[in-house]
C-alpha cells in the first residue's frame, strides 16, 4: 500500500464525518474510519449484531490473497471493489462495548470480515481494548494465515486472544497456491505456525476449510485429520467444514458448483463416519445463545436524509451517514452523488441492522 496524508484533490472522503484517505491499495483508496463515523449499519466494517451473544467485529476489508472461491471478491484481483476501509481501534472497541451493554449480555467478539483481519496493523491492541470493555468474555479472530508470524502470535496471546479460526483449503503447496491465486502463498509456513498456536500457546485453534466439491474433497479429509492430530480444539470445537457459497459478486471457480444444503450435511455425515471425527456442533457447544438485538433506529421503509461521506465498498455504492441516528448507510442508485452532499433516501434493506438506502 502507498500511504498518503490528508484527503485527495478529488475529495474521496469528508474528514469531519470520520473518513479520510489513509493509503491506496491495488488502485483503490483505503479509507481510515474514526470518530464520529458510526460503526453499525455496514457489512464491510464496524460491528454486526445477528441476535446472539456473538458480535462480529470488522476492523479492515484488506486481504492480500485473491482466492478463486472468495465469496466477497477480496484481494488484488477484485473486480467489484471500489474502496477499502480500516477502522481506528479504540473507536471500534467502544462500539463493541456499547452494543454489548445495550444487549445486556457479555459477548464473544469475533474479529472477522470481508478481508483478512490479520492484515490489521493494530490487531493486538484491538484485542486488548476489547477485553478491557468488561463486557467481552472471549475474542476470536479469523485468518487464512498468510500474514501470521510467531511474533504476532505471541503478541496476540499476551493481549488475550482466545481463538484463531484458520481457513485452509489444502495442505498441498501447489494446490494451495492455485486456490489462493497467489504465487507467494506458502501453506507449509502457515501449517507450521498453526501447529505452534495449537501446541505452544494458550490460544485455541479452530480449523475451517471450505469444501469445493470435486476440487479439494480429499484435501479436506487430510486437513480434518491434521487438525485433530496437532491438538486443535482446546476449548472450542477443533474443525468446521465450510460450505462453498456462490455469491453473485463473489468468485466462481471453473467447474465448481455450489452444493445444496442437504448434500452438504450428507457429505459431512459421511466424513464423520470415514474419519471417526466429529464435524458438527451445536450452538451450546460453541457457547452461543440467542440474545436481544441492538435496536435499529432505521427500519426498512424509513425515510432519512443521509450525508455522503466517501466512496462505497463496491462499485455503484456510496458510504453515507444518517445524522442523528448514529448509523452508517450504503447508498445505491446515486451515480451523481458527491462527498458532503445531503441526499433524501429510503431504507430498502435492514437485515441484521445492515442498512441499504436508495434516493427518493
Amino acid at each position: 500500500m502507498a500511504r498518503r496524508g490528508g484527503v485527495s484533490g478529488d475529495a474521496v472522503a469528508v474528514e469531519r464525518l470520520g473518513a479520510r484517505l489513509y493509503a491506496r491499495a491495488w488502485g483503490r483508496p483505503v479509507l481510515f474510519l474514526e470518530e464520529p463515523m458510526p460503526l453499525m449499519g455496514h457489512i464491510a466494517f464496524g460491528v454486526i449484531d445477528r441476535g446472539t451473544n456473538v458480535l462480529q467485529v470488522r476492523p479492515t476489508t484488506i486481504c492480500p490473497l485473491s482466492c478463486v472461491f472468495c465469496s466477497v471478491d477480496a484481494g488484488p484481483r477484485s473486480r467489484w471493489r471500489r474502496a477499502e476501509y480500516i477502522v481506528e481501534p479504540r473507536w471500534l472497541a467502544s462500539w463493541v462495548g456499547d452494543a454489548a451493554r445495550e444487549k445486556g449480555v457479555t459477548v464473544e467478539a469475533l474479529i472477522d470480515g470481508v478481508g483478512d483481519p490479520f492484515t490489521y496493523p493494530w490487531l493486538p491492541r484491538l484485542v486488548r481494548l476489547l477485553k478491557e470493555t468488561g463486557v467481552v468474555h472471549s475474542v476470536a479472530a479469523e485468518t487464512h494465515g498468510e500474514t501470521l508470524s510467531k511474533r504476532l502470535i505471541d503478541e496476540l496471546e499476551e493481549a488475550g486472544l482466545d481463538r484463531v479460526n484458520l481457513s485452509i483449503e489444502s495442505l498441498d503447496p501447489e494446490k494451495a497456491r492455485r486456490l489462493a491465486a497467489t504465487p507467494w502463498y506458502d501453506v507449509e509456513r502457515v501449517r507450521r505456525l498453526a501447529e505452534y498456536i495449537a501446541r505452544e500457546t494458550s490460544i485455541d485453534l479452530h480449523v475451517t476449510p471450505v469444501w469445493l466439491p470435486g476440487v479439494n474433497d480429499e484435501d479436506v479429509v487430510e486437513i480434518i485429520e491434521w487438525a485433530y492430530r496437532i491438538g486443535a480444539g482446546k476449548r472450542w470445537p477443533p474443525v468446521t467444514v465450510q460450505k462453498y457459497i456462490a455469491h453473485r459478486r463473489g468468485r466462481h471457480p471453473p467447474g465448481v458448483r455450489e452444493p445444496g444444503w442437504d448434500e452438504y450435511w450428507r457429505w459431512l455425515r459421511e466424513l464423520e463416519e470415514r474419519t471417526g471425527k466429529r464435524l458438527t456442533w451445536s450452538m451450546e457447544e460453541w457457547g452461543m445463545r440467542r440474545a436481544p438485538r441492538v435496536r435499529n433506529p432505521l427500519p426498512r421503509g424509513s425515510r432519512v436524509a443521509v450525508q455522503v461521506a466517501a466512496p462505497g465498498w463496491l462499485r455503484g455504492e456510496w458510504l453515507a451517514v444518517a445524522p442523528g441516528h448514529r448509523r452508517v448507510v450504503t447508498l445505491v442508485s446515486a451515480p451523481w452523488a458527491r462527498p458532503g452532499q445531503l441526499v433524501p433516501a429510503r431504507i430498502i434493506s435492514d437485515k441484521d441492522g445492515i442498512l441499504i438506502a436508495r434516493p427518493v
